[in-house]
C-alpha cells in the first residue's frame, strides 16, 4: 500500500504517526495548495466525550445542527463538506494525541471519524455507483499526531468496532471502515 495521501478523497480516512513525522507537513501543504484547510485539535481535550464534542464544534466549523453526540459528529463532519462550506477539503490534525491510547471511547470515536470521511468521500447510491448528483467527493482525513506513542500501539485499542480495520503503512498506523455499508468492489466511475 502507498502512503496515506490528505489531498485525495481515498482511504484511509484516519492515520496515527508520529507528531515530526515529515509526512504532515508536507501533505498538509499540498492539501492548502489545493484550495483545502488544515484544522487542529488538541488531543489532550479529547479524552471525555464533552470536551471532545466541545473541541469539534469549536476547531472543526461544525453546522448548527450538530448535537454533541456521536451519530451527530459522524453526520456533521460528512454535512460540513457537502453543502456550502468555503473550503470543500479537510484534513484535521490532533496534535498530544498520546494519553487517548487509554480513552475508553477510542474505539467508537475512531468508527465515527472513518464513518464521516467515508460519506464525505465516497457517497455511493443505491446501484454501488458514486452519488455524483448528491454532492462532490471532498478529501476528510483524520491524523492523529503522537509526541512519545508508537503509532502500532493504537492497532488494538483503535479497531474495537467491527467496522474499522487498521493496517502498520510505513510506520503509519492507518484506520478505514470496512463496515456493511462500505462498497467491497472497486468504485464504478
Amino acid at each position: 500500500m502507498d502512503a496515506p495521501t490528505l489531498t485525495q478523497p481515498q482511504e484511509p480516512w484516519v492515520v496515527f504517526t508520529r507528531a515530526d513525522d515529515p509526512w504532515v507537513p508536507a501533505e498538509a501543504e499540498r492539501l492548502r495548495e489545493r484550495g483545502g484547510a488544515v484544522a487542529r485539535l488538541d488531543g489532550r481535550e479529547l479524552l471525555d466525550k464533552r470536551s471532545l464534542m466541545a473541541a469539534f464544534r469549536r476547531g472543526v466549523d461544525l453546522p448548527g445542527y450538530f448535537s454533541g453526540n456521536w451519530d451527530s459528529l459522524a453526520a456533521s463532519l460528512h454535512e460540513r463538506h457537502g453543502h456550502g462550506s468555503a473550503t470543500a477539503d479537510l484534513a484535521v490534525l490532533i496534535d498530544h494525541a498520546d494519553e487517548l491510547l487509554h480513552a475508553d471511547h477510542l474505539g467508537l470515536f475512531v468508527a465515527v471519524l472513518c464513518q464521516g470521511a467515508w460519506q464525505a468521500n465516497l457517497r455511493i447510491d443505491a446501484d454501488g455507483y458514486l452519488d455524483v448528483d448528491y454532492a462532490p467527493r471532498n478529501a476528510l482525513h483524520f491524523v492523529f499526531l503522537l509526541d512519545a506513542t508508537d503509532p502500532e500501539a493504537f492497532a488494538g485499542p483503535a479497531a474495537t468496532e467491527p467496522e474499522v480495520l487498521t493496517a502498520l503503512v510505513g510506520g503509519r498506523l492507518t484506520a478505514t471502515t470496512t463496515g456493511p455499508d462500505h462498497p467491497s468492489a472497486p468504485l464504478r466511475p
